[in-house]
This record gives structure tokens, C-alpha cells and sequence, in this order.
């Protein structure tokens, strides 16, 4: 048997010189493409940010959910945008070694990626919507009886609307979501047909005659309860600035607090130091100005307790029989 070593490394040759251009391309590709996502990256965080993308997810609703990650609204959405831009970019680079399992699986993906992007921007909508329709159902309605009830159906009716749209445009579940919206609505229509407008047409009016007498009733307060809202809100942005204004010299400038004398260290105001409980004051000394008497201690350091200061037992010494008081004899100007 021949073997022709010369044919087989032609053909070995063949195949290089074939791989290493396909090989080439597919890293000029890839390096073009992540250059482009980088730059679309950065390029959507700013646009975003821009138009307040930011402000509409945490309105929405959804900023609690994204609290604990380390990005943003609008950084996670770049982020999406850069490694969608980099799905392409591998589609293309590894179509050019013709078909294969990997670039069949990588188109499915990347015609995938348009719905998820749209149904992340629906949801984010939704959320946004049903948030200001709860705010202002809540500020209209919020000093009537049923007022938080329209307020929180609305929200929740249009949260779910959002959510069915969105499965319905990524393509999950829509076997389920599609029927029970339609079994929703129809449910809803038929109670509204049958139930308000046939059988149930006296008892039904009689609770319309009285829900639409209270609401007759509390429209005006509905509505001073409105204007009431918006001015106080009108009020609080107009004082603002204001508030901010006077804050700002009382916590860069505040004195500090002086410390009251005696409060740690038991002394006098004038540094003398008090006697102990039940000991009297030195002669010849006062009571310091403000500071209260210890408990126990006499007035007159000299004189027994119960003495007046005429020596003698009493106030001031026993009154003798037709003179004052201090047994000094007779009133002097006084006829005996």
C-alpha cells in the first residue's frame, strides 16, 4: 500500500492556511465587540441617569428590590446592554467557521434578549404608573371611607396588567397568564351585566342611591382634602430652601453648653464646699448665695433649737401681762 506523506501534509497546509484567517477574525470580532459594548455601556448609564431612570424604578416601587445590590436602575440596565452587545458579538465571530451547535445556540439567545430587554422596561412602567395612581387616589380619596381601597385595587390591578404583559412578551407562561386574564375580565364583565343589571337591579339601586348620596356628600371634602394636599406640597418646596438656609448657621456655629457648677462634684457656686448633714456653719459665716440649707441644721449655730433670741424659751420670750413681748416691763408710751 502507497502512502503519500507529500499529499497529506499538502492537505494539512490546506486546513491551516484556511483556520488561522477564520482564527484571526474571530479575535479582530471579539475585540471590536467588546470595545463597542464598553462604549454603549457607558454611553446608556449616562442617558438614563439622564432622563431619571433612577427616580422612576424607586417610584415604582422596585427600589427596595434593589437595595441590597451593589448597582443601580440604570448601571444594571447598561450592564444588560454590554453583555447582550457581547452575545452578538460572539454570534458573529463564530459564524465565521460556518455553522455549528454554538452559534445556533447563541442566536436563540440573542433573539431572546430584544423581549427581555421590553419586558423589563414594562414592568418598570407599570410600577411606576401604579405607584403615582396610588399617590394621588391616596391624596383625592384619602379622607373618604373607601378611599385607601380604590387607591390599593388600582395599584394592584395595574401591577398585574404589567406582569402579564411582560410574560407574555418573554414568552413564559403564557398558557396560564393569557387565560386568567381573560377569565379576570370576563368574570368582571359578567358581574357588571348580571348582577347590576338584571336580578339584582332593586337591591342594587338602593345601594347605588346610597353610595352615590355619600359620595355626593363627601365630594366636597374630597375635593378641599385635594387642595389641601397640593398646597401643603406647594408649601413644603417653597420652604425648602428656606429651612435648609437657617439650619445650616445653628449646627456650624451652636456654643457649646456650660456646664452647671456643683452638678458632678457637690461644691458650692463660689467653690466653698457645704457641710456635712447635721453639722452647723462656722462663725462668723454666711450661706452661700442660692445653695439650700443642709437637712438638720439650726439657723443660729449659737442658740439651742427652740430658743428665741431674748435667751428665753419661745419665739421670742413669753409675753409678760401688759407689756410686749420680751417681759422688758410696760409700753413705754403708754399711760399705766
Amino acid at each position: 500500500m502507497d502512502i503519500n506523506f507529500g499529499q497529506g501534509l499538502t492537505d494539512v497546509f490546506r486546513q491551516l492556511a484556511l483556520f488561522v484567517p477564520r482564527l484571526i477574525a474571530f479575535i479582530v470580532i471579539l475585540v471590536i465587540g467588546w470595545l463597542i459594548a464598553k462604549g454603549l455601556e457607558k454611553v446608556a448609564d449616562k442617558i438614563l441617569e439622564r432622563v431619571g431612570f433612577d427616580r422612576a424604578v424607586q417610584r415604582s416601587g422596585m427600589g427596595r428590590v434593589m437595595e441590597r445590590s451593589r448597582y443601580d436602575a440604570s448601571t444594571l440596565v447598561a450592564r444588560i446592554i454590554f453583555y447582550a452587545i457581547i452575545l452578538v458579538t460572539l454570534q458573529i465571530a463564530f459564524s465565521v467557521f460556518g455553522p455549528n451547535p454554538i452559534s445556533a445556540l447563541l442566536t436563540a439567545v440573542v433573539g431572546w434578549l430584544p423581549r427581555a430587554i421590553v419586558a423589563i422596561i414594562i414592568v418598570v412602567v407599570a410600577g411606576a404608573i401604579a405607584a403615582a395612581v396610588r399617590d394621588l387616589l391616596n391624596g383625592m380619596l384619602g379622607g373618604l371611607s373607601y378611599g385607601r381601597w380604590i387607591a390599593t385595587a388600582a395599584a394592584v390591578f395595574i401591577w398585574a396588567l404589567g406582569i402579564i404583559a411582560a410574560l407574555n412578551q418573554i414568552g413564559v407562561a403564557t398558557t396560564v397568564t393569557t387565560p386568567v386574564l381573560i377569565t379576570v375580565l370576563a368574570t368582571i364583565g359578567a358581574i357588571l351585566a348580571i348582577g347590576v343589571g338584571g336580578g339584582m337591579v332593586r337591591p342594587m339601586q338602593d345601594r347605588w342611591d346610597r353610595w352615590l348620596a355619600r359620595m355626593e356628600s363627601q365630594a366636597p371634602q374630597a375635593r378641599a382634602q385635594a387642595e389641601a394636599y397640593q398646597r401643603g406640597r406647594e408649601d413644603a418646596r417653597r420652604m425648602a430652601p428656606e429651612t435648609e438656609a437657617a439650619r445650616a448657621p445653628e449646627t456650624a456655629g451652636a456654643p457649646p453648653r456650660a456646664e452647671q457648677a456643683g452638678e458632678l462634684g457637690g461644691t458650692a457656686p463660689s467653690g466653698q464646699s457645704m457641710p456635712p448633714s447635721g453639722q452647723a456653719m462656722p462663725p462668723g459665716e454666711s450661706m452661700p448665695s442660692g445653695q439650700p440649707m443642709p437637712p438638720g441644721q439650726p439657723m443660729d449655730p449659737g442658740r439651742p433649737t427652740g430658743q428665741g433670741p431674748t435667751g428665753r424659751t419661745g419665739e421670742d420670750g413669753p409675753r409678760t401681762e401688759g407689756g410686749p413681748r420680751g417681759g422688758l416691763g410696760p409700753d413705754p408710751g403708754r399711760d399705766v
